[in-house]
């Protein structure tokens, strides 16, 4: 829906971004006593392009993730994918896992869809409201936008908190018991040099 505006209210909104300040891993939930966990892509490295095929400008699949190991305890295994750019008041939402298992390790291609169970996980609801990876189509003249992939380990086995749940209900579910904590950012932008800096200028940081 994004990309369909034109250069000049993109560029006339970049000052306008939901902040990463805002994102899911900077919240209280995660508290400040936990372990990092390392998130990785073979699609992109962390602050580098996100390729066109996982975007609205190409197949708009999701993209491939690694994670290293989780802190002893893990019961369960939740992604929350965020863009911290997006000209609204919070970051849009473009994919929840629910209730992976601790030892999952990684998601593949594409395996983020409606109705998908990609390792006995649940898919969650985007910021527009439907199941399955919501590709990043920043507005042009934008800048670059700022995907956090953000793997959270829980100390406690995934509870049924609905289908297809919001980031509202994951976040309800996650306080307390997040033990570990992983971030891979990925840029993506439109009609831009892909190096421009947000205008906030606030790094995105586990």
């Amino acid at each position: 829906m994004l990309e369909h505006l034109p250069h000049w209210l993109g560029a006339a909104l970049r000052s306008v971004r939901a902040g990463a300040d805002k994102l899911t891993i900077t919240q209280p939930v995660p508290g400040n006593n936990y372990t990092t966990i390392e998130v990785t892509s073979p699609a992109f490295a962390q602050e580098g392009r996100i390729p066109p095929r996982f975007t609205a400008d190409g197949e708009g699949v999701s993209p491939p993730l690694t994670w290293g190991a989780v802190p002893p305890g893990t019961l369960s295994v939740a992604l929350v994918v965020e863009d911290a750019d997006s000209p609204t008041p919070a970051p849009l939402v473009h994919a929840i896992l629910w209730g992976l298992p601790a030892d999952a390790g990684r998601i593949e291609e594409g395996a983020i869809t409606a109705n998908a169970q990609p390792d006995g996980g649940d898919v969650g609801r985007n910021s527009y409201l439907s199941e399955g990876w919501l590709a990043p189509d920043p507005p042009t003249g934008h800048g670059d936008h700022r995907y956090a992939f953000q793997i959270f380990a829980l100390d406690c086995a995934a509870e049924d908190i609905g289908e297809a749940p919001g980031r509202g209900a994951v976040l309800n579910a996650m306080a307390g018991h997040v033990i570990g904590a992983g971030l891979l950012v990925g840029l993506y932008s439109r009609g831009e040099p892909a190096d421009v800096v947000p205008d906030d200028g606030a790094p995105v940081a586990a």
